[in-house]
């Protein structure tokens, strides 16, 4: 099953053509997070980019990169979401392609209320990451039958908080985690040493990325990848195949100059680029 090609653009396009993403994280103390994934949005072709980040840490999430729009929400007294924010994300909500959730968001029981909310009740595509499949994972129930198209992107650890009972061995957990795919409806993207694509029915093994990309932040800059190319239009399992190899590719760009002890996440927003570039290449 080969990597889908990256699509090319018309001369007399304009930014609308690309999509609107908006994503939805960030909380004091993590808002890197949500502001990576908003620049790898940007770095994958995306036409606007919003971030709905808490108030308390807007400044710094703005202050990140000037090519994407910030919309604060209300928080608690910890720099996180709050619930009644919903409100405030809903005519942003009504233009999105694509909506991100999760990166940075942190925990509490008024967060997972609020992914929960947005998990059940958004019609338009969402890729779910983070502390935001942290906050399904009590909720797993309410997980099926979603209103519109899911990309999960779980690590181990998380996708163990969603299937309680998963079982130690990778071989097992690669069975576990298609069969909670075709039960749940949705795509995911189960990272990890040749992270797997599946949607329940097919599974695809990526074959790009290194040691180095095993650091914080790395993750959510996936997420906003994946984001950016479901708001241009891929489907959810082109853009999953399509945004994990471009985004292994990007560490290893990143690796060649860095080492991969020295790697970090905001390199691979600096290669995403030359990724692009490589797999054009590849596909012509």
């Amino acid at each position: 099953m080969a990597v889908p090609r990256i699509r090319d653009r018309s001369q007399d396009s304009h930014k609308g053509d690309y999509g609107r993403v908006l994503v939805i994280g960030g909380s004091v103390g993590m808002g890197g997070s949500v502001a990576m994934a908003g620049k790898a949005c940007l770095r994958s072709g995306a036409g606007l980019v919003t971030i709905a980040t808490p108030r308390d840490c807007l400044s710094v999430v703005a202050g990140f990169e000037p090519s994407y729009m910030t919309r604060p929400l209300d928080c608690d007294v910890h720099g996180r979401v709050h619930e009644k924010s919903l409100e405030m994300v809903d005519d942003l909500l009504q233009t999105a392609d694509c909506v991100a959730l999760g990166p940075g968001l942190g925990r509490g029981p008024a967060v997972d209320r609020f992914v929960v909310q947005l998990y059940r009740n958004v019609e338009a595509p969402m890729v779910v990451d983070a502390d935001a499949l942290n906050a399904l994972s009590a909720h797993s129930e309410r997980m099926s039958e979603p209103p519109g198209a899911r990309i999960l992107t779980p690590h181990a650890g998380e996708l163990k908080r969603l299937i309680p009972d998963l079982l130690p061995t990778r071989e097992a957990q690669l069975k576990q985690a298609t069969e909670f795919a075709s039960k749940m409806g949705c795509t995911m993207i189960f990272k990890g040493h040749h992270t797997m694509v599946t949607d329940g029915c097919h599974e695809i093994f990526n074959t790009t990325g290194n040691p180095g990309m095993a650091t914080g932040g790395v993750g959510d800059v996936l997420t906003g990848v994946v984001a950016g190319l479901v708001g241009q239009g891929y489907s959810c399992w082109d853009a999953a195949v399509l945004g994990t190899h471009l985004h292994g590719l990007a560490g290893d760009l990143a690796a060649e100059k860095y080492g991969t002890a020295s790697l970090i996440a905001s390199d691979l927003l600096d290669y995403l680029p030359a990724a692009f570039l490589s797999h054009m290449g590849e596909s012509t």
